[in-house]
This record gives structure tokens, sequence and C-alpha cells, in this order.
């Protein structure tokens, strides 16, 4: 019997759950699919949220010769195959499931066919496009961001869900959900293969006719869960709940707990560029001045493994795992970006001081851009107090360096420049 969470694919736009700012009424994708005119296009999001299911329904929708490819299992010859065939169809959709693990030839060998129009390219992954679709490929077709599951979609898929049963002469009562929600983490596979889970515990198999009742509650769906966790292994599910494991356990500077969920991560076959891609990150977001040599290592570690690859690239991994973990911490430069992203969305796009402004031209000149503008360097220690923000947000303090003994000599450079100013 197939699972329930393939019993339960949509069919159709309008049975599709979640993705409304891309599928909902007059938005951009459906408006598109209801022309009959689609382009290639990358399908961007964490896994469980309907980016397979979304391509099957276009496909159906536009009675279109559909084929999909895994990148796992699938090369240039079965890439090659499909084209070959789609030159004896009209309108051919190609879907290729973690089209970030194509390497470049063989994200080269789709170029072709989706410039001519051969195929109708639609890829799905979980990373960044920007980093790991070849430019060429990325020109060529639109991305479109899915987002998790909200918890009102989630009530949706628990509903259908609830509906099925029911015509299988299973009665499901949802007693409490909190449990479902926190594991599934906003994945609809994952929701309902744990719902399944619960289920199948208490139905006898082959019940037939016979009425069942089955109560889920927090404790059930717990126990059960913790029961069944290498089902989720099996098919990958663990790989964003291992990597935060991960990164939790260097920003909480363990590094046994770090090198244990790298290995989980390496034993498991996990690409070891987004391990070192997600350490570059942490270099920045988590350490950052408190350790400025942090960033440098991440950055030498990602280039090490981009490479020398497996196996011998996961000692690097390791050495940079541990050393990310040992290393002082600071989130105050992240912190700072933030608060002034916040100020932004509030204040809008303020206009540029005219005395900082570029003045490249007579006119400019003319009208005060760069007029009294004070050169640094022609001021004793190569600093003079001047306005570099827009006069609505004079004086407020963005970044406040971390207690750590880097930072805190940067606090004491800042109190002697910008102590009046900023209050330091």
């Amino acid at each position: 019997m197939a699972p329930l969470a393939e019993i339960l694919r949509p069919q159709s736009l309008d049975d599709y759950i979640g993705q409304q700012h891309l599928v909902g009424p007059g938005a951009v994708l459906r408006t598109l699919i209801e022309s009959g005119r689609i382009p290639s296009m990358i399908f961007w999001g964490p896994p469980g949220i309907g980016k397979t299911t979304l391509a099957m329904i276009i496909s159906r929708t536009l009675q279109r010769p559909f084929h999909t490819l895994s990148a796992i299992s699938s090369g240039v010859k079965e890439v090659r195959q499909v084209i070959e065939d789609a030159q004896k169809e009209e309108g051919t959709i190609l879907f290729i499931d973690e089209i970030h693990r194509f390497n470049k030839s063989q994200q080269d060998s789709l170029l072709a066919a989706v410039e001519r129009g051969t195929i109708t390219l639609i890829g799905a992954t979980t990373e960044n496009p920007s980093f790991e679709v070849i430019s060429a490929l990325l020109s060529r077709c639109q991305v479109y961001v899915l987002k998790d599951f909200g918890e009102e979609d989630m009530r949706q898929l628990l509903d259908s869900a609830v509906r099925y049963y029911a015509t299988q002469h299973i009665t499901v009562h949802l007693q409490e959900t909190e449990a479902l929600m926190r594991i599934s983490g906003g994945d609809a596979r994952k929701l309902l293969n744990a719902l399944e889970l619960v289920v199948n515990k208490e139905v006898p198999y082959n019940h037939g006719d016979t009425p069942v009742t089955v109560d889920v509650t927090n404790q059930k769906a717990t126990t059960v869960i913790q029961q069944n966790l290498a089902y989720y292994d099996r098919q990958g599910e663990m790989h964003y709940d291992i990597i935060s494991a991960f990164i939790k356990s260097m920003r909480g500077s363990d590094p046994n707990a770090a090198v244990y969920w790298l290995a989980r991560m390496i034993e498991g076959g996990e690409d070891p560029l987004f391990i070192a891609r997600r350490m570059l990150i942490f270099a920045s977001e988590d350490i950052s001045n408190a350790n400025p040599n942090a960033l440098l290592l991440a950055n030498a570690c990602f280039e090490a493994v981009s490479k020398i690859g497996y196996p011998e690239c996961r000692i690097t991994l390791s050495q940079t795992a541990i050393y990310l973990a040992n290393s002082v911490k600071s989130n105050a430069t992240y912190m700072a970006l933030l608060a002034a992203q916040t100020a932004i969305r509030r204040t809008g796009d303020l206009p540029v001081p005219l005395h900082i402004r570029n003045a490249p031209t007579k006119l400019m000149k003319d009208l005060g851009y760069h007029d009294g503008y004070k050169y640094a360097h022609d001021y004793e220690g190569n600093f003079v107090d001047q306005e570099f923000l827009p006069d609505q947000l004079k004086g407020t303090r963005f970044y406040e360096p971390g207690d750590n003994p880097s930072e805190q000599k940067t606090r004491e450079l800042l109190k002697w420049r910008w102590k009046e100013k900023y209050g330091y």
C-alpha cells in the first residue's frame, strides 16, 4: 500500500495546500500556468513542502509530457535520453529533484535543450541556487522560493488525512497535535509519515471493514516516533535536524558534540561542501570579530573541500569544526546588521547626506554634493568627527561589541571616537 503522503498528494492547484504567494488566486505562478506558457524554473525551499507535487500538477494541468530524474541517481546519460525523447514530443517538462547535486558538466548538458525550448526544466533544490546552479543555467530559469508550511496549512493536511482514514473505516481523533507539529517542523511529508506511524501502531493489519478508533495524543505521538527514528533517517528526513544539531553544538562551544554530528553527516554521505558552507556562515554569524581568523580558516576549509573531496576532506572538516567550536563567540556584527535592516524597514530609503554624496559633475557640486566633507586622513589619528547617517537616524547605535578580548579593544576605540555621538 502506498504511503499516506503519496495517497494524499493533491492533483490540482485547487487542492494544493500552501505556497499561496505563488499559486493563490492572481499569484504569479498560477497566472503563468493558467496562460499555458511557463518558463523553465527552479523551486527552492526546504524538504516536504510540495516542490515535486507542484511540478506534477503543472504537467497535469497543461497536459504536457512529464519526465522526472533524481540528481542522486541520474547523470548526463539519462539527461540526454530525456532530451532525445523530448524531440519526439511537444512541450516536454523535465523535473529534476535535488538539482543542486548535479555537477557542472551535468548541468551543462541541459543548457542547449532549455535554450531551444526542447524541454521546460523544473528543478527542485533545498540549497541556494545562486551557489549550486551554474550561472548559464540559472539565467535561463525563473527561481521561485517555496516556504515552510504554516500551522494552518499543517492542520489542513491533518484534516485531509482524517477524512481519508474515515473512508478506510478508521476514525482518527486528533486530541492533541502539538507533538506532531513539533516533529514535522513544517515538513508535510514528515507530518503525514508521523501520523501514519501512530495510526498503524494501533490498527490491525488487514482490519477490513471492522471500525477502528485511534486517539492521537502528544505522548503517543512522541513515543511512537522515538521508536521509529531510523525510519526518518532512512528517508533522509533528518538532514536538517542533524545540521541544526551540528551548528548548535559549535555555537555552544562543545567540540565533542560538534565532531559527533559531523561524523553522522559524513557517515550518511552528506555533501561535504554543504557542511563546509554552513561552517563558513557560522564563522561570521557566531564568531565574527571576536576571532577573525575563524572566517579565514572556514574559507580555507571550503576551498580545500572543493578541491580534494571525500574521503580526505573529512579530516579538514573535523579540524575546522573543532576550531570553530573552541573559538570565542560573538554575534555582534550579525545583530548590528539585523538592527540596521529593522531601521530601514521602519524609516524607508532615507536620502544620503549631501556632504558624503559623490560629486563627479559640476551640477552636483553646485547642488552641494560633497560640500563640507572632511577627509579623515587629513586629521590626527586619521579620524575626524562628522555625520555619516541620515538626519532621522543621527546617534542610532546598531553595533554593540561583544564581551570578549578582541571586541573589548574595539569598544575602547569606539569610546575614543564616538563616545558623545553613540554613547559608547
